[in-house]
């Protein structure tokens, strides 16, 4: 059957004790039904399988995915930090969740819970898994979820940018698993590199902001053939209001400059 897959998953659930995972488990199910009745599912419109750190969850295709996805963004979002308000530091929650649509197959046995099987189901369960999302989770302090989608989800539904879900609140990751790489698209913003952190940021070629907007000048390198032990070299296109140089001056493009240079005005009285 065709079936709208919606997975959760409570970070961190195997360092709690057993009392805590408890409470966590049923407030997890609080949280979900605050969220899919804000989405208007019924019960009979859904199949759920709890596995104890999270749910999954099947819905039906007259499930609107528009309806459920505002929901997982707005209404999620509002009842976790109701939650999360009232709880111990022990139990607070963070959620990583994903939503796919697929085939998924029911395959029941007496006596047992759960029987659900399906190539997109697993890829499903493989990007809620996936180190991206656990990343994403991590970085974001103030937030207590984080919500991906597969690519077919944003192909069909987020690019179309409906009422509450803006397409471009959401980037592209790639998950490497077992047969490739996955494509998703996960909600907010990418995750700073931290390569970048305290980079200076370019203005342009060879000229670097320091604050004040001008371009800056720098010594170059020792043992470079500009190094002549106190020249200055200009990085860029430096704006100079006029010039007088004093004693010899050879050559125009790539010359030598000897004696005294004056950038801007001349004044008598400073050299």
């Amino acid at each position: 059957m065709n079936r709208t897959i919606l997975l959760f998953d409570i970070e961190q659930f195997g360092r709690r004790d057993d009392v805590e995972q408890a409470f966590l488990r049923r407030s997890l199910h609080d949280v979900v039904e605050d969220t899919l009745s804000a989405a208007d599912v019924e019960p009979t419109q859904q199949y759920r399988e709890d596995r104890g750190d999270g749910l999954i969850l099947l819905l039906s295709g007259d499930v609107s995915k528009v309806a459920l996805l505002r929901a997982l963004l707005t209404s999620l979002p509002d009842a976790l930090s109701n939650y999360n308000r009232l709880a111990a530091a022990s139990t607070q929650m963070r959620l990583r969740i994903v939503l796919a649509v697929g085939e998924v197959a029911l395959d029941p046995r007496d006596g047992t819970l759960g029987g659900v099987v399906g190539h997109d189901l697993n890829q499903a369960c493989r990007l809620l898994d996936a180190e991206v999302l656990r990343d994403a989770l991590r970085s974001r302090q103030r937030s207590a979820s984080v919500v991906c989608v597969s690519d077919t989800i944003y192909q069909g539904v987020v690019r179309h940018g409906h009422r509450g879900v803006a397409a471009d609140a959401f980037h592209r990751v790639g998950v490497l698993v077992k047969e490739g790489e996955l494509t998703a698209w996960l909600h907010g913003p990418p995750a700073e590199d931290p390569a970048d952190r305290g980079a200076e940021p370019e203005t342009g070629r060879g000229t670097r902001r320091t604050g004040g907007g001008a371009p800056t000048a720098r010594g170059p390198a020792p043992g470079t053939p500009a190094d002549t032990g106190g020249g200055v070299v200009f990085e860029g296109s430096p704006d100079i209001g006029g010039s007088v140089a004093g004693r010899d001056l050879h050559g125009v493009s790539g010359g030598h400059v000897a004696g005294d240079v004056y950038l801007g005005s001349r004044r008598e009285d400073r050299r």
